[in-house]
């Protein structure tokens, strides 16, 4: 019987670091994240597919200690103390303005920028829903770094877009912890649904 392993072409080892062995990190080491390392990241994972190329993701990397208090008092009691230690902490937000972007980025229908995106709410929907997207693809570019992500969305988002997005353009969707896992970083992994209790053919 073949193994559904086979199926794949990413080989095993590539499987286990993105998939089967990646885990949310709640501890760190205090080895820095570079920022060689982000740009590799995004350069890997900008290539996420969005409606109309629309890239409405926005990323705040929080490395002064100042900015890292500001927002540790916007996260969740359970996420403080992580948030506090981590070597590199990116807060990921929408921006809902991505619009103004579309006719250089989708040439091919520059048009769409004000045919379906005049309206504000049609803008905010499409914008979380896309840079959702981008956020789980900017998680495995993560671990294609041989760092852990701890994303999190136990926060108060009002306090954090009013203390990173002053203009009032952009809604925090994740705050993401990364670095090099620590001492008793991993919870037991919890059950996943199967393939039968998942997938439906018809």
């Amino acid at each position: 019987m073949t193994n559904a392993n086979d199926a794949l072409v990413l080989d095993a080892a590539a499987q286990d670091l993105l998939f089967r062995e990646a885990r949310t990190a709640n501890t760190f080491t205090d080895e820095p994240v570079t920022e060689e390392q982000l740009q590799a990241i995004y350069d890997l994972v900008k290539y996420a597919p969005t409606a109309f190329n629309q890239q409405a993701l926005r990323v705040v990397l929080v490395r002064s200690t100042e900015a890292r208090e500001r927002l540790v008092s916007h996260m969740s009691d359970g996420n403080k103390a992580k948030t506090s230690s981590a070597p590199l902490v990116a807060v990921l937000a929408a921006d809902n303005e991505f619009h103004e972007e579309l006719p250089s980025q989708f040439p091919a229908f520059p048009q769409a920028k004000d045919l379906f995106f005049s309206e504000r709410p049609a803008r905010e929907n499409s914008a979380r829903f896309n840079a959702s997207l981008q956020v789980g693809y900017f998680i495995i570019g993560v671990r294609a770094a041989g760092l852990a992500a701890g994303p999190m969305t136990g926060f108060n988002a009002e306090g954090i877009n009013k203390e990173f997005f002053a203009d009032g353009e952009h809604s925090v969707l994740a705050v993401v912890n990364i670095g090099k896992p620590g001492a008793d970083a991993w919870y037991p992994r919890s059950p996943r649904l199967s393939y039968e209790q998942v997938v439906t053919t018809v």
